[in-house]
């Protein structure tokens, strides 16, 4: 039975965290298939048939509930107090985090269950998130005495700043109400209704030009970090490159001439 599943359904990859038991804890098994299938997508995109989206969702009871604590506990014997290989671990998670916005493709967090601390940052992480109106979210490392540094770094970048400091010093959850209202999440509906929810917003995504949300989503994340005069010179540059693509220009065509537009990729 794979960690992490895939199944590819046209321009659609869905991804399953597949370690139920644990909650689809974000042990060394399930980065190490985390970072394969990075791999693996970064090399197909913009590939005839390549996948546009990926939905990442969890198996069982939850959708993540953040890093293995038995496994943490057990890099504690190493020699040096596990300090190494626990920093590693970090390292390595971080490493997973900051992949995932700079995959070609959008990715959308199909949300159910519990999703904390590491498991939280997860939802914040990615591009969009589609929750079910039972799901609970935390970063409730505090109150096993370990502040959720990590997770605070994706957290603190898609909450208030406030009510981001309020979850990660009390510890307590939000429902997904809350999360939507706080915007750790884009969509909150019935349980029942989350797989064909979220599948609809992959749709969606999925039937724009596929290189004109590569290069989009690429730059969203690029400028977020720049000055707005920055910003707009860089962004000038990416609209000139998406400009200049003759499937840009196919759209541009069909929208005058009132039809639907033949993109080659």
């Amino acid at each position: 039975m794979a960690i992490l599943e895939r199944c590819d359904d046209g321009a659609i990859t869905h991804l399953r965290l597949n370690a139920p038991d644990t909650l689809n804890a974000l042990s060394d098994g399930m980065l190490d298939a985390l970072h394969d299938t990075c791999d693996a997508l970064e090399a197909e995109a913009g590939q005839p048939g390549a996948p546009r989206v990926v939905i990442l969702s969890g198996a069982g009871r939850a959708f993540c509930a953040g890093h293995h604590l038995r496994e943490m506990q057990a890099k504690r014997q190493a020699p040096d107090g596990g300090a190494a290989a626990i920093r590693a671990l970090f390292d390595r998670c971080g490493a997973l985090m900051t992949r995932l916005q700079r995959l070609p493709q959008p990715v959308i967090a199909q949300v159910h269950g519990i999703a904390t601390a590491a498991g939280c940052q997860l939802v914040a992480t990615c591009d969009l998130a589609v929750a079910a109106d039972t799901t609970r979210f935390g970063v409730n490392g505090v109150n096993i005495g370990l502040f959720c540094s990590t997770p605070m770094v994706a957290l603190s970048r898609n909450l208030p700043r406030k009510q981001a400091f309020e979850m990660l010093t009390t510890g307590t959850f939000i429902d997904a109400e809350r999360a939507l209202t706080l915007g750790l999440v884009n969509r909150v509906v019935p349980e029942d209704a989350l797989g064909e929810a979220t599948q609809e917003l992959a749709e969606t995504i999925a039937a724009k030009l596929g290189a004109a949300v590569r290069i989009g989503k690429r730059a969203f994340y690029e400028q977020l970090d720049m000055s707005i005069d920055d910003a707009y010179r860089h962004t000038g540059d990416v609209m000139l490159e998406n400009m200049m693509d003759k499937n840009t220009e196919e759209g541009i065509n069909a929208f005058l001439e009132k039809r639907s537009p033949d993109w080659t990729q």
